[in-house]
């Protein structure tokens, strides 16, 4: 499997742009946008209550929540094409994830501001592992200190694996596009250690 390591300082960033097969993605793609519940929920930003400009699911194993943004996601259980992806990342990173957090961008408006998962419940240096179905996006990431940024273009059925510090000294973002796009799925696989 074809793998991209980005040089960069004080971070690990692989990206596995076939990291499942075409068929084995578009199928993944139509079941997720039509099996998982999704919902828009309110998120604190700046002291106001807004809208997230996507929409998002929550899976985790029994017992496991998760804050962030002043907003307590309540879990799912792990629908069985999701926890057989999450035992495929497993084997190819060596890392055990205990969540995923679904995302859907609907069109070029839906987005993520600029943020890294730099929660406690997440341990030193977390890992995380994003794949990326449906509509192609910028990704891009920046030093919180050096002027350093850097964007890719995230593949249909790719995977990207960010390590190390690297939420300690980046922030990552999917802008807003003008352009005329396909709907993203986007699933983020995390491991919570603690409860908040």
């Amino acid at each position: 499997m074809k793998a991209e390591k980005f040089k960069l300082p004080d971070a690990e960033l692989i990206y596995y742009p076939d990291f499942l097969q075409p068929k084995m993605a578009d199928f993944l793609y139509a079941y997720l946008l039509n099996s998982i519940p999704w919902k828009q929920q309110n998120i604190k930003l700046f002291g106001k209550e807004i809208p997230q400009p996507r929409l998002t699911a929550f899976f985790a194993e029994k017992g496991i929540s998760y804050t962030y943004s002043g907003l307590q996601l309540q879990s799912n259980s792990f629908l069985s094409e999701i926890q057989k992806l999450k035992e495929q990342i497993e084997k190819n990173s060596e890392i055990n994830f205990n969540t995923c957090l679904a995302n859907l961008y609907r069109d070029g408006k839906d987005s993520m501001g600029w943020h890294a998962d730099d929660e406690k419940v997440l341990g030193e240096n977390p890992v995380i592992a994003s794949i990326s179905l449906g509509g192609v996006r910028r990704f891009q990431w920046k030093h919180k200190t050096k002027s350093l940024k850097e964007e890719l273009a995230l593949e249909h059925g790719s995977l990207l694996l960010m390590k190390g510090s690297m939420q300690h000294f980046w922030k990552h973002q999917l802008p807003k596009t003008t352009k005329q796009i396909s709907p993203r799925i986007n699933l983020t696989f995390r491991k919570i250690y603690s409860q908040q």
